[in-house]
């Protein structure tokens, strides 16, 4: 398999800096600035698991000649756009599509741009951020990916994609759920980012205030009742697991949506937020906490960038 890896940020540049290391054929589509960057530097990672340095593949926009067999979409929810239409010209008939992108929005964006078979469902889990060198850093020591049919189908490409993903220095499996999967993500992310950046703290500091826990658990009891209304419901355990989680008073967790916000970059407000709340308006559904947190992240995103 070829692999078109559509960005070399902390994401891309680090599941695709692992697979190309593993000796798979990986190319990188980046922007002008960052290709003169790793031809200067190389990629290099930082991590728990072991420093990697080497000398990518790469191609601009304007250099893609012809197909890949799959291209993984890492690029930042609100530079999307701009990706779909760089991108393109390396989607055949064949190409697997493998979006990392938080929330679900972007599934709606590539659908109609791009044949139903194109698009295939994909997660990763992984905190890591770009240093000002531009290394890739692994914050902590966890990196999974997983993918699959849409349909929850095992099928031939799935199972070629699979071995191309094992071995290769992280986690990658294929998943029967999916879609499940990619909407507990969103719950969580939702979650998290909602409460990090309305209370301006992370999940111990808000858990020790004053009705903080409370809080904690009605925000989370609104995204759930819009996920199980117009998604694909979380599974009981998964609930349970991520309740306990964003109510710890000794946790120091934080999104990065809220990191974002603090050092006054773009977030992702409109797709792992905005986009919850106005699908639940849709379906006549009351989200004051979520509501409440949307506004304040649009305030920050209504910004002008310095």
């Amino acid at each position: 398999m070829r692999m078109l890896v559509v960005g070399a940020g902390s994401t891309g540049g680090y599941f695709g800096g692992r697979l190309a290391a593993a000796g798979r054929d990986v190319t990188f589509l980046v922007r002008q600035r960052r290709a003169e960057q790793l031809r200067k530097t190389g990629l290099q990672i930082v991590s728990p698991s072991g420093d990697l340095t080497l000398a990518p593949k790469l191609l601009t926009a304007d250099q893609i000649e012809s197909p890949f067999d799959v291209a993984l979409l890492t690029v930042k929810a609100y530079a999307l756009e701009q990706a779909v239409e760089d991108f393109s010209p390396a989607v055949g008939a064949e190409t697997i599509i493998l979006p990392v992108l938080n929330g679900m929005k972007h599934m709606d964006v590539l659908t109609s741009r791009f044949a139903t078979r194109n698009v295939a469902g994909c997660i990763c889990k992984i905190a890591s951020t770009l240093d000002d060198e531009g290394r890739i850093i692994e914050l902590a020591n966890f990196h999974e990916i997983a993918y699959g049919e849409l349909d929850g189908s095992t099928s031939e490409r799935m199972t070629q994609l699979d071995a191309f993903m094992r071995d290769a220095g992280f986690v990658a499996r294929i998943s029967p759920a999916i879609q499940r999967e990619m909407w507990e993500k969103w719950t969580f992310l939702a979650s998290l980012g909602a409460i990090n950046s309305l209370m301006r703290g992370s999940i111990g500091e808000v858990a020790r205030a004053p009705g903080g826990q409370e809080f904690a658990n009605a925000l989370l009891d609104e995204v759930l009742s819009v996920v199980k209304t117009v998604g694909v419901a979380p599974t009981e355990k998964y609930s349970s697991i991520i309740r306990a989680q964003l109510t710890d008073p000794k946790s120091t967790l934080t999104s990065s949506m809220y990191r974002d916000l603090q050092q006054g970059y773009p977030i992702e407000s409109e797709q792992i937020v905005g986009n919850l709340v106005e699908r639940a308006r849709n379906a006549g559904l009351s989200t004051p906490l979520l509501s409440a947190a949307y506004a304040n992240l649009s305030v920050h995103s209504a910004r002008p960038r310095t």
